[in-house]
């Protein structure tokens, strides 16, 4: 098996020695460069592409983020692993589709399983569907609105299409997407991922809900401000009294109302 270059991307020189410490004590993974910015690792992969970014993200003048949305347009990005002390930004590290996320200190045993996954990932070759999904992020941030969502699940990214979204819920950091027949958990705020959609299909009734304008059946009036929605695929969602206004207006002619 050919080598699996690298290269460490961090603007603390502690960080790139520890990080080139622990990693030259695997085999088969050749350092290529270390740079402390990411205009130097700009330079870097211009001269030499590489299998893996190890990146940092908060760093002086350029985040690591804006480098991994930059790398995402290329032909081939490299697979990113972010590396980082601040866990504040795991959410975003996981919107630009990072193979992985290390916390500093690195945890020799936690970087061991990423380091696996990256050559499982390259030697079969099933980096693909992680490149597209980068790739797809890049493109989102200047289309603003997507046509598909790459979501990550047990070793896969697997592409939905807005299309087949009937109504999403907020999880936590996770949003539930609720698909005709399944329901697929995607790691990113409903507030963001409400960035990306389109406000002439998609309709926030709540503010852990957003329903799919074409999904609209019956508001029905539940007493003391309460208000409960049906839609068409079968769903019964809560609405809030706020948002029923707009809601009563988009579906008007349609609209039915019953009171419970």
């Amino acid at each position: 098996m050919e080598p699996i270059s690298y290269i460490i991307v961090d603007d603390e020189a502690p960080g790139r020695v520890n990080l080139r410490y622990a990693l030259a004590a695997h085999p088969g993974w050749q350092l290529a460069a270390e740079c402390d910015s990411a205009a130097a690792a700009r330079h870097a992969l211009a001269q030499q592409p590489v299998d893996v970014v190890f990146l940092d993200i908060q760093m002086p003048k350029e985040s690591g983020l804006t480098l991994a949305q930059e790398l995402g347009r290329l032909a081939a990005p490299p697979l990113i692993v972010f590396v980082t002390a601040y866990n504040v930004h795991a959410v975003d590290a996981f919107e630009v589709h990072a193979l992985d996320y290390l916390l500093k200190p690195i945890d020799d045993q936690r970087l061991a399983h990423t380091l696996v996954r990256a050559a499982a990932m390259l030697a079969y070759r099933s980096s693909d569907g992680y490149r597209d999904a980068l790739r797809d992020y890049a493109a989102a941030t200047h289309t603003h609105y997507a046509d598909t969502l790459s979501v990550r699940s047990v070793g896969q990214i697997e592409k939905i299409r807005m299309d087949d979204i009937l109504w999403l819920q907020s999880a936590g950091n996770y949003v539930e997407l609720h698909l005709a027949e399944r329901t697929v958990l995607h790691r990113v705020p409903l507030s963001r991922l409400e960035q990306r959609l389109q406000p002439d299909i998609f309709l926030r009734v709540h503010r852990t809900t957003i329903v799919r304008r074409d999904q609209l059946q019956r508001l029905s009036s539940l007493g003391a401000g309460r208000y409960l929605l049906s839609l068409s695929c079968g769903a019964q969602l809560t609405v809030s009294e706020r948002h029923v206004p707009e809601l009563k207006a988009c579906m008007q002619s349609g609209f039915a109302s019953e009171r419970a």
